[in-house]
């Protein structure tokens, strides 16, 4: 009996160690796999936290770029709103610069309705003298008026460079004429329009001196103010401006001196 039991004891002992060499195996089998998927997962975390680093770069790098470009709105805005406001002041002068032309050219013509008037009024008269004058066979035909309304008609066509020309020469071929005056201010005035005030107010200031309360005083005043602001001169636009109120008071040049006045102050 205790033979069999050895017997059997022996054989468990053997089927144990036979049994026990494949389980062991097996768990270092089991080691390996476990240490591979951990490199594995750590590979991977690994990968997962470089492509986390990555994306928070990226977001940085776009909200930089976002801030950028709020920033380049916000310069484009402010460059537009001061592109508005110079489109605006400009707006304002041309338009201050048409009004000013209109007006220019309102009074230009209000002078040649007012001014022509004694000019042929002259012209009659000395249509008659020269019609009750002895003629003279010797003498050469010499006819201011004519020369003086064809200057005339020079400068209401317009031509504002000819007429200068025009009125020049009738000052030399008539110094005595008593259409003199008239030329100096219709000279100033053909200058005034080509822009050359300084000569202007000379000739106005010519024309002023030889006729201080003649039909065309105030006007030469007031064209002589004109001519100052143009100069960017206001202290003597002002000047000139209360010389002619004191001096024609009543007179149309008085009233627009008054709105002048009124602008530069």
């Amino acid at each position: 009996m205790l033979s069999h039991m050895g017997s059997r004891l022996a054989r468990a002992g053997m089927l144990a160690l036979a049994l026990g060499v494949p389980l062991q195996a097996h768990a270092l089998f089991g080691d390996d796999e476990a240490r591979a998927a951990i490199l594995d997962l750590r590979k991977r975390f690994d990968a997962a936290n470089a492509s986390q680093s990555q994306l928070i770069q990226d977001n940085a790098q776009l909200r930089r770029s976002v801030l950028d470009l709020q920033a380049q709105i916000e310069t484009l805005r402010g460059e537009l709103a001061n592109m508005k406001g110079v489109e605006e002041q400009l707006t304002r002068d041309i338009a201050e610069l048409q009004r000013r032309q209109r007006d220019m050219s309102q009074n230009l013509e209000d002078r040649l309705s007012a001014l022509t008037a004694p000019e042929g009024g002259a012209s009659a008269a000395a249509a008659d003298t020269a019609a009750s004058a002895p003629s003279s066979a010797a003498a050469p035909a010499v006819n201011p008026q004519k020369d003086f309304d064809a200057a005339m008609a020079v400068f209401r066509a317009g031509n504002f460079s000819g007429a200068q020309k025009s009125f020049a020469a009738f000052l030399k071929q008539h110094p005595k004429s008593p259409q003199y005056p008239a030329a100096l201010f219709w000279l100033g005035n053909a200058q005034y329009a080509t822009r050359n005030y300084k000569e202007a107010v000379n000739n106005f200031r010519s024309s002023l001196s030889m006729e201080p309360s003649g039909p065309r005083s105030a006007e030469a005043m007031l064209a002589i103010a004109n001519c100052q602001i143009e100069l960017k001169d206001s202290t003597a636009a002002r000047k000139t401006l209360d010389d002619l109120i004191k001096r024609f008071p009543k007179s149309e040049a008085a009233q627009a001196a008054k709105d002048r006045l009124a602008r530069l102050r």
